[in-house]
């Protein structure tokens, strides 16, 4: 069973799959659309939801370089992704390259942790669309009814369910269409974005930036429960707090959550025109695009108020900020900024959803006639329609905003894997041509892990619980399915 749970596939067969007619996806994707997908997909909840949170919560201004903290992490594995999928063009991100370094198992369980991401993210995310529909509408003609408009309120949230149905929709038609609908939406939210850069740097007051670091304070008697606090200080025995500098760290991993749109990108190398070279590009320039877009909105956000006075239970902490001061149409703006985008958020976290499962079926680790094209289309149609169904139950009838940490854990995992993959790739094959090679090897994949994982300890005991519970399950299906059904113990 041992040399089964470390079998590796070899790249050549990982690049070799790609060409069967049956199981191939469409080269459509160039640089820009994959920045553009990777910008899309970040600026969402991020901006529009967590910084006040963290701000509220954790970090007060100092939020902004929770942000960069967040951006540097993503950056160190970044630069890992990017060798990875240069020189392994396959679809699957982080479960194709473990696949081809660290061995079967260990790319099944990263292969089910993203699933795990993509789906509960998504679905997340259409709930998230569903509360802004309802404050865009809200005083119109077009209210919607509070029956339907919320599974917590009402009897299921229909706006959430039909949005995810019309992305399945949009996915099977094919990547290209995604793609264009993704720039659209992209443009019209970077648009609220940067207007809410301009107005909001105008109504700063320095003031509210000081200080800049608030002190650290004991946690209150609902937050001292043992599964609510970060790990790390129930592993080492330190006091809990809020704010301080271990605040600024627990706000890096709640806000990790408005990264994983490069991850993301990864998943699309299969249909990406000249990989090599476009792949680190995407990869990068969202992510530096990105960086730059939280640090400035946070610092706008903590400027125009004290974060005293952010509320960290209000879902549109950014509109808020702005009603308060007295520009009610900004907030409008932002709430219909925010609606729009979220759209593509949760259509871009799908799409990496089906691409990962499509690689796991393609291997015969999941039921193989999932991973079968449309033959017009090219798409893994089956799985996405599949996919679709289950998660607009879920997003229809279960509230799943508080499970973003359980979508950041899962981001980070997969990280850790993929930079210390690239440890193992470069060991075992030196010979394979890398277009883009991550420099300071070992030591920068080694600080990239460890960067990740310390950001992992950050996340509360209930969420490493709940990941726990999850891998167990996905074991468990992989001693008694997915290594008898593997298309390598066939070959075997």
């Amino acid at each position: 069973m041992s040399q089964t749970f470390f079998r590796t596939k070899s790249v050549e067969q990982s690049i070799q799959d790609t060409e069967d007619p049956e199981h191939s996806l469409q080269k459509k994707l160039g640089a820009l659309d994959l920045i553009v997908f990777g910008v899309g997909v970040c600026v969402g909840a991020g901006i529009f939801v967590l910084t006040g949170q963290a701000a509220a919560s954790n970090a007060g201004p100092a939020v902004s370089l929770s942000f960069l903290i967040a951006g540097i992490a993503c950056g160190l594995a970044a630069m890992c992704y990017a060798e990875f999928a240069s020189t392994v063009p396959v679809a699957g991100s982080a479960y194709t390259f473990t696949y081809a370094t660290m061995g079967e198992f260990l790319a099944w369980v990263i292969g089910w942790d993203l699933i795990l991401e993509f789906t509960v993210g998504s679905a997340a995310l259409a709930t998230s669309f569903s509360q802004y529909l309802a404050v865009v509408l809200d005083g119109t003609p077009l209210q919607i009814p509070e029956a339907v408009a919320t599974a917590e309120g009402g009897f299921i949230n229909l706006p959430a369910g039909l949005l995810v149905l019309a992305m399945t929709a949009i996915l099977v038609g094919g990547v290209k269409i995604s793609s264009r609908v993704n720039q659209v939406v992209t443009a019209i939210k970077l648009i609220v974005v940067l207007a809410v850069i301009i107005a909001g740097i105008f109504l700063v007051k320095v003031s509210n930036w000081v200080p800049f670091v608030p002190p650290s304070q004991g946690a209150s008697g609902e937050q001292g429960s043992a599964l609510s606090l970060p790990l790390v200080q129930t592993l080492f025995g330190l006091e809990p707090s809020v704010f301080g500098w271990g605040g600024v760290a627990a706000a890096a991993a709640m806000v990790f959550f408005a990264f994983i749109g490069f991850d993301v990108v990864a998943t699309t190398a299969e249909e990406t025109k000249n990989p090599q070279r476009n792949m680190p590009i995407g990869i990068f320039g969202s992510l530096a695009i990105v960086t730059l877009l939280y640090m400035a909105v946070s610092l706008v956000i903590t400027g125009m108020q004290s974060y005293k006075d952010i509320d960290p239970s209000d879902g549109a902490p950014l509109a808020t900020a702005f009603v308060d001061v007295g520009l009610p149409v900004m907030g409008d703006l932002i709430a219909i900024g925010a609606c729009i985008g979220l759209t593509v958020v949760c259509m871009i976290l799908f799409m990496g959803q089906s691409r990962v499962g499509f690689a796991m079926a393609r291997d015969g680790l999941l039921p193989t006639w999932l991973a079968k094209t449309h033959p017009r289309f090219k798409t893994p149609y089956r799985l996405t329609i599949i996919a679709g169904i289950i998660i607009a139950i879920l997003a229809s009838f279960i509230p799943l905003s508080e499970l973003a940490h359980l979508v950041n854990i899962g981001t980070l995992a997969a990280f850790v894997l993929v930079s210390i993959g690239v440890i193992v790739l470069r060991r075992k094959r030196p010979d394979l041509p890398r277009s883009f090679k991550v420099p300071f090897v070992p030591v920068l994949p080694i600080i990239a892990a460890v960067v990740c994982f310390y950001l992992m300890l950050n996340l509360t005991a209930e969420t490493w619980l709940r990941f726990v519970i999850w891998l167990v399950v996905g074991v468990l299906i992989y001693v008694f399915y997915s290594r008898h059904h593997s298309r390598l113990n066939r070959k075997g």
